[in-house]
């Protein structure tokens, strides 16, 4: 992609009222546009790490079984009536009425219009376990949206839902998807701690948060520092029995300062394994039983004979969210630093005289080289000043700069630059080439 025509507005400097780090970042590099209070146009930039969130969310629900459907963003009232949520559930609901004087809702979230999917075509226990999802916009009429992403009022959600006979089958569907989990945050590079959560308004008796560590982040955590240093589960697990790594991992206490529980994590915890840090919710996992089921009547016939109620469990991850999680956790005086599997590009190759025959000959041949070897390249082959160049490829975070210039090629060399770590070297192209493409 050429940035000459590609669509960047990037800003010198964020918004008065943009209060965090991600807010600023995400409006400075172009990557968000405010519409309304909570409300945010993607541009290209923002919507390139969006989907690619979204698709490691997406695989890691697949490998863990869970199949992929889409549902709409309006809702009928009807549905929550049924299980008795629609009047409880307060102002955060945004309540529509259609020409017809139909009452509807922009959803939330999706219990209720997934039982009712659900029992509509689901008889048999033989058709058990099911674990159905989609990422889907959602819409919660906050009263005070802000941070950005980190609390809006619409947000991209991955949300699923699992069916079971039976609440030992759902409990180990309920495992399945906290290992996901686990996997999920440790491919975008992230350091996530799952904790024992209050159910809220979803209900249920069983529920965990993630929360990612960031130094910026909005609440604070209480864990044991194990819990940080312990890896992700990766790709060899054993699905037939998860119980031993969520047992691992909530055997490490932890909590928040909303919960209330630090004088319990203090007399739980070695002093010497006690963790304080800040932390940002990205992800939230339920079992609530028959909550749903039983009310709107989502029953299958077991190996008796007999109707029974499903048991069920729901599977939220905040994909939007991450993108302000991620920046938080990773980011410098310079501006964000992505993760190799979530940035925007690999590499941003800089021309530092466009006009220059030899310079755009090298660029020509380096930016085929890289999409030939399957890269996603940004080419900054505009007519800035170099400084400005560099003051934006580290704002928009690209993991790697290429930098050709005349008096460079002269000397037969590049320039290539790590963003993370800030280290630069010189050499030959080729190389330079082979170290990107290896």
């Amino acid at each position: 992609m050429r940035l000459s025509r590609y669509f960047l507005p990037t800003l010198k400097e964020a918004p008065s009222d943009a209060q965090i780090v991600s807010h600023q970042l995400m409006l400075r590099a172009g990557l968000i546009r405010q519409e309304a209070a909570g409300i945010y146009a993607w541009l290209p930039l923002g919507l390139r790490v969006l989907k690619k969130i979204e698709q490691i969310v997406r695989e890691e629900q697949e490998r863990a079984g869970a199949v992929e459907l889409l549902m709409p963003t309006l809702q009928l009232a009807d549905l929550w009536r049924e299980s008795g949520r629609y009047d409880a559930y307060g102002p955060e609901m945004l309540r529509i009425t259609d020409r017809h004087e139909r009452e509807l809702l922009y959803g939330p979230t999706n219990e209720e219009m997934i039982t009712d999917i659900f029992r509509a075509y689901v008889k048999s226990y033989k058709a058990l376990p099911l674990n159905l999802f989609h990422i889907q916009w959602k819409f919660r009429d906050e009263r005070r949206p802000r941070f950005g992403v980190m609390r809006g009022r619409e947000f991209l959600m991955k949300d699923a839902y699992s069916f079971d006979l039976d609440e030992a089958s759902a409990r180990k569907a309920y495992n399945r998807m906290f290992v996901a989990y686990l996997n999920t945050f440790a491919r975008m590079g992230l350091k996530a701690v799952p904790m024992r959560a209050d159910t809220g308004p979803i209900g249920g008796d069983l529920s965990h948060e993630f929360i990612v560590l960031a130094d910026t982040g909005e609440s604070q955590v209480f864990c044991d520092r194990r819990l940080v240093e312990m890896p992700a589960p990766g790709g060899d697990v054993d699905w037939s029995d998860l119980q031993s790594i969520v047992d691992e991992r909530t055997s490490l206490y932890a909590a928040t300062e909303e919960m209330h529980d630090a004088g319990r994590f203090e007399a739980e915890t070695p002093a010497d394994d006690r963790l304080t840090a800040r932390g940002i919710e990205v992800g939230h996992i339920f079992y609530f039983g028959t909550k749903y089921s039983a009310p709107m009547k989502a029953k299958v016939a077991g190996p008796d004979g007999q109707d029974t109620e499903v048991h069920m469990g729901s599977y939220g991850v905040g994909v939007s969210r991450l993108l302000g999680a991620i920046i938080e956790a990773s980011h410098d005086t310079g501006g964000i630093i992505w993760p190799d599997a979530v940035a925007p590009f690999d590499v941003q190759l800089i021309s530092l005289r466009p006009d220059d025959p030899n310079v755009a000959a090298a660029c020509e041949d380096a930016l085929a080289r890289l999409e030939a070897a399957g890269l996603d390249v940004l080419y900054d082959d505009t007519d800035e000043r170099p400084g400005g160049k560099f003051a934006t490829a580290d704002l928009i975070g690209t993991p790697w700069q290429l930098v050709i210039g005349p008096k460079g090629l002269a000397d037969g060399v590049v320039e290539l630059k790590r963003r993370a770590t800030g280290e630069k070297a010189s050499l030959p192209l080729a190389e330079a080439l082979g170290k990107l493409t290896a």
